[in-house]
């Protein structure tokens, strides 16, 4: 292997590390707080003290689960799962290695090849 192909394979590691380590363990610090767009979904209603809607005139009175919200990776967890740190940060790492590996399929796919076959 060429040192520049060591150079890449090192710098594709590190940031494969990187990202693990952030899907594993800095998720699971993220906020529970509802973000900009379910806040203001959400302005307007009442709320009971478990977080229901009961009322008032809202965007989020008409919201339905999603189609996948029973699928084992649904809300940032992994169904079964009882702890939530273990289950955010193993979801995290499940959905970086998916998507590294749809990534890396699709570069491995649409490869420059060397005319002379030669790769």
């Amino acid at each position: 292997m060429s040192g520049r192909r060591v150079k890449l394979a090192v710098f594709l590691g590190l940031g494969l590390l990187v990202a693990l380590l952030l899907a594993g363990v800095v998720s699971s610090a993220a906020s529970s707080k509802p973000d900009g767009l379910d806040a203001t979904a959400r302005e307007g209603c009442t709320f009971n003290a478990d977080d229901e809607i009961t009322g008032g005139d809202c965007l989020a009175k008409s919201a339905k689960d999603h189609d996948l919200a029973d699928s084992p990776l649904a809300d940032y967890g992994i169904r079964g799962i009882d702890n939530p740190f273990v289950s955010t940060g193993l979801s995290g790492v499940a959905g970086v290695l998916l998507v590294g590996a749809i990534g890396g399929g699709l570069f491995w796919v649409l490869r420059r090849r060397d005319p002379a076959g030669k790769d």
